[in-house]
């Protein structure tokens, strides 16, 4: 399992503050992303590597704990992983000593991150599942086989439009068996969200004494996005406006899944408020489309020249504007 640098994926510093990994990420992604790369496959490749390092960085104590980490965290003295065996690496021993693993292929997340990071589990991003060689014969002579499960990158637009994505999954000889290696071509259904657990029944690990298989689950995770942030089947972004095109309205292209459209943003628009563009978010349970709500963020001019201070402060003496005498 290869130490995976996030500092060195976005290209910061690791004394970047937060919004200097924000405005990192969001450069990165704008050149990587899948929809506007030249190359698609390289760009798809490194989007998901930008996209796991500020997972990780982004959150702060995800962040810490990955801080601790270090270079060494494999060696004598260094951090571990609370299991030998992550989402995408799943333990199918039933001893207390590791035992062989199941790796995943085509999740978008690597083994790195599996181990230390994934969500939704103690910490650590190790699983723990009932291994049937854990019971005794004279408890359980049969004894249905473990789910595996993994987490499965999933961007916006596969969750708006569907996907179809290629994931293996490495089964360790058992028994005297060899190795072997199955491929699924995984339904990813439109309309999916954060946390739907896609099932694969009969994929997971093989029943003792003649009992069933267990399931393959691999629960989606929406890709960040360098524009938008997600809640329920609504998104979210920011627009920047100058102090002028707030007071006088202006005319913006603004991002969507579907391509750019254009909002007109009134005059004498207020700091921090919003604008609906209606039914270009995500899918709903019925089928219909949530929301883009795009917020306000009027960014004052710095540094400004002689000149333009001239005119500030020529504006100031005509306006009669002055926030600090209303009632």
């Amino acid at each position: 399992m290869k130490f995976q640098d996030y500092y060195e994926t976005l290209g910061v510093a690791r004394t970047a503050t937060a919004e200097e990994l924000k405005l990192a990420f969001r450069k990165l992604a704008r050149i990587h992303h899948p929809d506007v790369a030249q190359d698609k496959v390289a760009g798809e490749v490194k989007f998901k590597q930008i996209n796991e390092a500020y997972e990780v960085l982004g959150d702060p104590a995800k962040r810490k704990r990955y801080d601790e980490l270090g270079q060494d965290w494999q060696h004598p003295g260094g951090a571990a992983p609370h299991s030998s065996a992550g989402p995408n690496r799943q333990n199918w021993s039933g001893g207390a000593s590791p035992g062989p693993d199941v790796e995943f292929s085509g999740t978008g997340f690597s083994d790195f991150f599996e181990s230390f990071f994934a969500g939704g589990q103690d910490g650590f991003g190790s699983r723990h599942s009932a291994d049937p060689r854990g019971f005794a014969r004279e408890e359980a002579f049969s004894h249905p086989g473990q789910d595996v499960e993994a987490d499965l990158l999933v961007t916006l637009d596969e969750a708006l439009n569907g996907a179809t994505r290629k994931v293996s999954l490495r089964r360790p000889g058992m028994n005297g068996e060899a190795e072997r290696t199955n491929t699924y071509q995984v339904k990813i259904p439109a309309g999916v969200r954060e946390g739907k657990r896609i099932r694969l029944t009969g994929q997971g690990g093989s029943g003792y004494g003649g009992a069933a298989a267990g399931d393959l689950y691999l629960r989606v995770r929406l890709a960040l996005h360098p524009d938008f942030t997600v809640h329920e089947a609504d998104l979210h972004c920011d627009l920047d406006l100058a102090p002028w095109e707030a007071v006088l309205g202006t005319k913006a292209r603004i991002p969507t899944l579907d391509g750019r459209v254009s909002l007109s943003v009134p005059p004498g628009t207020e700091a921090d408020s919003r604008l609906r563009l209606r039914a270009l978010g995500l899918r709903q349970d019925d089928g219909t489309r949530g929301d883009i709500y795009v917020t306000m963020k009027i960014r004052t001019p710095h540094p400004v020249s002689a000149q333009e201070q001239a005119l500030w402060t020529q504006l100031a003496e005509l306006s009669p504007f002055n926030p600090r005498n209303e009632p």
